[in-house]
Formats: structure tokens, C-alpha cells, sequence
């Protein structure tokens, strides 16, 4: 059963196909499994091998392209037409010889598109060096041409039904947030507590099951705060640790992100200081968001209230979030920095996480939300503060 009715997909084709036309595409490959699900509803975690979603300028329906052993699954989770959906031979798997791309090439050439600006996602996680090479061989008369994030941002502004879908993802990371913070104590291991959170994240609700979030618990504990990304360890948690939990609740690969702090025992000065920080600066960049402020304009007042503190943060505050795979829950569309003039409009989301790392400690407190008429709606109902066990 699909996520969304057909014609909310037709209507993503539609946008799409405008940017194609605005930027002299005729026919755009999608290779980041984001986009292929945006545009078809795929759902495999088969992006481990090359696969893709061929849309022409001129053709309704997109073309589908994966592993034979995946084309059942492209059957089973798109509204394709089962002549739309094209499988290469496992041959091609891993191959030093064959590739992918030349299947691909040669169905071009079938549709007499061999000749045609084709757009490429160059920067996309699973488009590769090999993939734009290959291209090259097989289409000598194509002009290939960047189209990095051009699906993107099409899914910047989210329909009813997404954002519908994110706050079902915030029940979710609620129930597991609060199952990590009453799990965490001296003598715990962390690995436990990460598999109480597993556990949270897919069991999700009692009406409703959850996803694989598209980032793995990211929870620092003691000294290794100070840096935003790692996981766990067997390491049990001792009394005086400072601990960050970035977690994400997802349903139907819509992602609800939210990061809080902890302290195991009586928290320190320094510690104590540096979230009241983050706290400040946060309600004061949510309460100027409203459609028509800018990216840079939402950072600018988050660091003009903590300036007076003394820190300094150099990395952005924010980015726009929502559907995806791993390895990120990030659109890599719009970012809350100096520099990003996007304009805010309704139902664009964001996740704000202006973490704040020193050298042997760091607090990370986070929220995320979307742009309504008039300001912007919290997905998220948690206490933001530093808690105290």
C-alpha cells in the first residue's frame, strides 16, 4: 500500500519536471533512495547496490532500475507500472567488468534519449566516480549535467500528509527519549541503553509501529561530549558523566530528530552554564521564525543572544530535515547559517541543534519544527533543559 495517493505523486513528478525544464534537463537520473522513494514510493534497503529512477521530460511515468532479486520489492512499493520497472542481471552486481550504468545507457539508447541533457546527482551518497564514468562510455553524444539536490528541493515544502507523518515520528522519539534518559545511570552499560533505544524506535506506539531512523543513536558520554558523532560503547556510565542523546522517531522514512543532554549526579559550573546558553539561544531563534525571515536571519539572532556568554559556535544551527536513508535524516537543501538566504515559507521543517562542543565537555539540546502561517509549530513536547539524574 502506498504512503501517499497517487496523485501527490504525480504532482512531485509535475514540480520536478518544472526545475528539469528551468535547467535544460531532459532526463534526470535519481539515485539517492530518498528521492526515488519521494518520487515512486521505493522502499528496500537495497542502495547498497546501484540503483536508480530514470524520469524523462516527456514520459509520464518514471523508469525504475535496480538488481533483479529488487524488482519485486520496486512491484510491491511503487505505483509503476510493472513495464516501468527494469531489472538488471545479477552480473552486473560488483562487477570489474560489467556495471549498472551500462544498463542504464542502454535503455537510454532504447528510448532514443542518447543525445539529450541527462541530470546526475553528483553529489549524492550512491552516485559514484564509476557511475558518472561508465555514463560517459555509454552515452559519448549525452551532455551530463549536475542536478545534485535538484529533487531536493522540491521536498523542501512538505504536504499536509508528510508533516502528518513527521508528528507521528515525534510520538515516537518522545516515548524513546524518555525510555534513554530513565535507562542511563552509573554502572549501566551504554550498549544496553542503546538497545533499549533499538527497541523504542521500531516498536514505536501502541497505534502505530516506527522505522529504522536513518542515524544510529549518536550518544557521547565523559569526555567524548566535546565531539557531536559518535556512538556507543560496553563502557558502563559512572557518576559526574555528561551525556548527549541524539535520537530520531521515523514513520514511513519521515524522521522527527531531537537531541537532549544529561548528567549523572551533580552537574558541573561549566556544564550547567553552556546549557542554559544553548536553552537561551534556542527559544530566542524559535520565537522570531515565521515565513518570510531568512536561514542566515533565524542563526544571526541565535548567536547575537549568546555573545554576551563568551562561546562561540562556528557550525551551523540547523538544517532542513524530513524523509530519508541512511547515513543522514538532512535534506542537504537549506542550513540556519550566515550565508543561507532561503527564504522560510509554510511547512518547511527543520531540525535546530545549535550543539555547543569545548574541549573535554559539550551540551547538545535540540528541536525540531516546521514554518507555519504565522511562525512555526514544535513537532517535539519535551522538557528542553539539561537533565539531572
Amino acid at each position: 500500500m502506498l504512503p501517499f495517493e497517487l496523485s501527490e505523486y504525480k504532482a512531485r513528478i509535475n514540480k520536478v519536471k518544472e526545475r528539469m525544464n528551468a535547467q535544460g534537463i531532459e532526463v534526470l537520473l535519481v539515485t539517492d533512495p530518498a528521492n526515488m522513494n519521494y518520487l515512486t514510493g521505493y522502499d528496500g534497503w537495497s542502495f547498497y547496490v546501484h540503483q536508480l529512477v530514470i524520469l524523462m521530460i516527456d514520459e509520464e511515468q518514471p523508469i525504475w532500475v535496480g538488481r533483479g532479486q529488487d524488482a519485486n520489492g520496486a512491484k510491491r512499493t511503487t505505483w509503476l507500472h510493472s513495464g516501468n520497472i527494469r531489472a538488471y542481471t545479477d552480473d552486473y552486481v560488483q562487477s570489474l567488468i560489467k556495471h549498472p550504468m551500462d544498463f542504464v545507457a542502454d535503455i537510454l539508447k532504447e528510448k532514443g534519449k542518447a543525445n539529450k541533457t541527462v541530470g546526475v546527482e553528483m553529489d549524492a551518497y550512491y552516485f559514484t566516480a564509476k557511475c558518472y564514468e561508465r555514463l560517459n562510455l555509454g552515452l559519448p553524444n549525452a551532455k551530463l549535467k549536475d542536478a545534485t539536490n535538484l529533487v531536493n528541493w522540491v521536498r523542501i515544502i512538505k504536504s499536509d500528509n508528510e508533516i502528518a507523518y513527521m508528528k507521528k515520528a515525534a510520538r515516537i522519539v518522545e516515548k524513546t527519549m524518555q525510555i534513554a534518559i530513565d535507562a542511563i545511570d552509573a554502572g549501566v552499560r551504554e550498549c544496553d541503553v542503546a538497545a533499549k533505544i533499538y527497541h523504542a524506535q521500531v516498536s514505536g506506539t501502541e497505534e502505530y509501529g516506527g522505522d529504522y531512523p536513518a542515524i544510529v543513536p549518536l550518544m557521547p558520554s565523559g569526555e567524548k561530549t566535546s565531539t557531536p558523532h559518535l556512538t556507543w560503547s560496553d563502557e558502563r556510565y559512572k557518576k559526574g558523566d555528561t551525556v548527549i542523546l541524539e535520537l530520531a522517531g521515523c514513520y514511513k522514512r519521515y524522521h522527527s530528530p531531537l537531541a537532549r543532554t544529561l548528567v549523572i549526579g551533580e552537574p558541573s559550573e561549566k556544564v550547567m552554564r553552556l546549557a542554559d546558553v544553548v536553552v537561551e539561544g534556542i527559544n530566542a531563534a524559535i520565537d522570531f521564525i515565521k515565513p518570510g525571515v531568512t536561514c542566515e536571519e533565524v542563526e544571526h539572532v541565535w548567536k547575537k543572544t549568546i555573545e554576551k556568554s563568551g562561546f562561540i559556535k562556528d557550525s551551523r544551527i540547523g538544517y532542513s530535515m524530513g524523509l530519508n536513508y541512511p547515513p543522514d535524516w538532512g535534506e542537504h537543501t537549506a542550513s540556519l547559517r550566515p550565508g543561507d538566504k532561503t527564504v522560510l515559507q509554510p511547512n518547511m521543517t527543520f531540525h535546530m541543534i545549535p550543539g555547543i562542543w569545548q574541549d573535554d565537555y559539550g551540551v547538545e539540546i535540540s528541536e525540531p519544527f516546521r514554518v507555519t502561517e504565522k511562525g512555526c509549530e514544535l513537532f517535539v513536547n519535551f522538557p528542553r533543559k539539561l537533565f539531572v539524574k
